[in-house]
């Protein structure tokens, strides 16, 4: 964040000149904010370039929704490669290169939290079936809870059309 006098940066701790006058390094941090306005000097507050990294590559460059099949620069598919030891060299697989768009990247986040919660009772569903002994209710009331939620976050992700719309969501899930 510069000081200015006219179109020119004056960088704080830095000798400069003005009008003729040579100014020390420590003249911007002694002198009052009457003396700065009086030879010019104003702040020039930066521009906020703060974005958040889930969402954008930078300020105003969003990242994809959709997921993109990759293609190398003569327009022909971009295949995974793998290493052949016999040739030592690495070489194309039949299965194409694609960079997963944050709504293939959310909807796996929102299945693997839902997946999460669900584990920590994934043993009493287990007990049913092995031994005919009953999920409480409340515990079976809350993994349908959940179920439902995931199932209604991923028809929400699919549907929005803007990075926007995605970072507005709110993706948590029914506590306990």
């Amino acid at each position: 964040m510069p000081y200015k006098i006219g179109n020119k940066t004056i960088l704080l701790d830095t000798p400069f000149e003005n009008d003729g006058i040579q100014y020390p390094s420590n003249w911007i941090r002694l002198a009052t904010e009457e003396e700065k306005s009086a030879i010019g000097l104003v702040w020039e507050a930066e521009e906020d370039m703060s974005f958040d990294t889930r969402f954008y590559w930078s300020k105003d460059l969003p990242k994809a929704l959709e997921d993109k099949a990759e293609t190398k620069e003569d327009g022909s598919p971009l295949m995974v490669q793998k290493y052949n030891p016999v040739t030592e060299q690495m070489e194309d697989t039949d299965k194409q290169v694609i960079t997963k768009g944050l709504k293939s990247q959310f909807i796996a986040q929102v299945k693997a939290s839902a997946g999460s919660i669900l584990a920590q009772t994934d043993w009493m569903i287990t007990r049913k079936v092995e031994r005919n002994i009953e999920v409480p209710a409340e515990v079976a009331s809350y993994r349908a809870s959940v179920v439902a939620k995931a199932d209604e976050l991923e028809t929400a992700i699919k549907a929005v059309t803007t990075v926007e719309q995605l970072a507005s969501m709110d993706l948590s899930f029914p506590q306990e």
